[in-house]
């Protein structure tokens, strides 16, 4: 392990140590314990069909069934936020069948996001470059989300569940205050392959344990798989993650990501002296 990849894996909570069903475990009772210590009663989370959203899923699912075991009113509620038509809704609904949430509620953020980039675009065309429509509006989307999500949380006396893990926040693959924004972060310090065992220990179907992860933000390149975007594999992620020996090139582009989303890793700065 590289000194590199040893002060990163530390950042991030990636611990030498991983066994499946202990911390499947130890991050419901996580997920069971922040809810009632707050004095809260449900979690919320947008559902896509990607593994990281069904997993949390499931963990925030059993959290919350367990609490009510023990006489706590807790409930789970699941967010579809498609665009329009989702490319891929089969697998989200799919994932739904599997975590089983005690609600669900769909809200299709296509109209509130096109608004804001309309209203944008129209004052402001001439700062913004037609070349990147696509990329920025999916920022949009994001926190479009993320607002939608937040509203509901607002109105159940309840908490928004993030998705982020260990290798998205490594290579900085969130938008800032959209999918990167959350109350309380159960996958935290899992790299994609943690994830994923999980994920199959808690008995999700392989066809959406193994799915080929894609962000799903550009209406110009709908289910654009993020490995397309990084240049490396989840897999050499994962494995500067876990210290393991990586390409020289793959390290070398891994940590250009790292120190170029540095800023998404931090709260908002200030002129304060610490």
């Amino acid at each position: 392990m590289t000194i590199a990849q040893q002060t990163i894996a530390s950042a991030l909570g990636v611990t030498s140590h991983f066994n499946a069903e202990e911390e499947a475990h130890r991050r419901v009772v996580f997920l069971k314990e922040y809810l009632r210590n707050l004095s809260c009663h449900a979690y919320v989370l947008g559902i896509s069909g990607g593994v990281d959203s069904l997993t949390a899923g499931m963990l925030a699912q059993s959290a919350v069934s367990q609490l009510r075991e023990d006489g706590y009113q807790a409930r789970f509620i699941a967010v579809r936020l498609p665009y329009g038509v989702q490319a891929d809704e089969k697998d989200a609904q799919m994932a739904l069948d599997v975590i089983q949430p005690d609600r669900v509620v769909t809200a299709d953020i296509k109209p509130a996001s096109d608004a804001i980039w309309d209203a944008l675009a129209a004052d402001g065309a001439d700062l913004i470059d037609i070349k990147t429509r696509h990329f920025h509006l999916g920022n949009i989307k994001a926190r479009q989300r993320m607002i939608a999500q937040y509203g509901l949380a607002g109105a159940v006396r309840g908490l928004v569940i993030g998705t982020d893990q260990a290798a998205e926040a490594l290579m900085g693959f969130f938008t800032k205050f959209g999918d990167g924004a959350a109350d309380i972060l159960p996958l935290a310090g899992l790299t994609k392959r943690r994830v994923r065992a999980i994920a199959a220990a808690m008995g999700a179907p392989s066809e959406l344990v193994y799915k080929v992860p894609t962000a799903d933000l550009e209406s110009d390149a709908p289910l654009r798989p993020d490995e397309q975007v990084f240049g490396v594999t989840y897999d050499e992620i994962d494995d500067f993650l876990e210290g393991k020996a990586i390409r020289a090139e793959a390290e070398e582009r891994i940590l250009a990501f790292y120190r170029g989303s540095e800023h998404k890793r931090r709260l908002p700065v200030t002129p304060l002296v610490d």
